[in-house]
């Protein structure tokens, strides 16, 4: 199995061999900063089956766990495609929405949950849509 992620203009991409070893969401305020979403998905594997392929920059940090992390991103567009840290050295992770595939392995690992916002999950939708907004949406009706 081969699977490529790349940055929203293209000029950074990864590609991976075999299975993630995990797939995981992550709920700590530094993801929701660095992500601008209410959490982090992402999927690990170890370097050997992780080639690079475009230029990248780095944004390096202390987690809370006292590792250091390095985020690379494309200097282009600005995405965040993947990262690696002190903590784990022998692997690399990837931004899960990088790859594009609907179809990706589900997470099956939640941490941070003391950060997680208390309307994540599917109870709380009661408006489904298959595409985008529509050019104009109908205002709410009061209750």
């Amino acid at each position: 199995m081969e699977r490529v992620a790349q940055c929203h203009c293209g000029q950074l991409r990864v590609t991976v061999t075999g299975e993630p070893d995990r797939v995981y969401l992550c709920h700590c305020i530094a993801c929701q900063r660095r992500t601008g979403s209410p959490f982090h998905h992402g999927a690990r594997w170890r370097k050997e089956e992780v080639q690079v392929q475009g230029e990248h920059k780095i944004y390096t940090r202390t987690a809370d766990s006292g590792f250091e992390n390095r985020f690379h991103f494309c200097p282009n567009c600005g995405s965040n495609v993947f990262w690696e840290g002190d903590r784990a050295p022998d692997f690399c992770g990837v931004t899960v929405g990088a790859f594009g595939d609907p179809h990706f392995p589900a997470p099956t690992i939640s941490i941070f949950e003391e950060s997680l916002h208390d309307w994540l999950g599917f109870t709380s939708v009661t408006e489904r849509l298959e595409g985008g907004f529509p050019m104009v949406m109908p205002a709410k009706t009061q209750t």
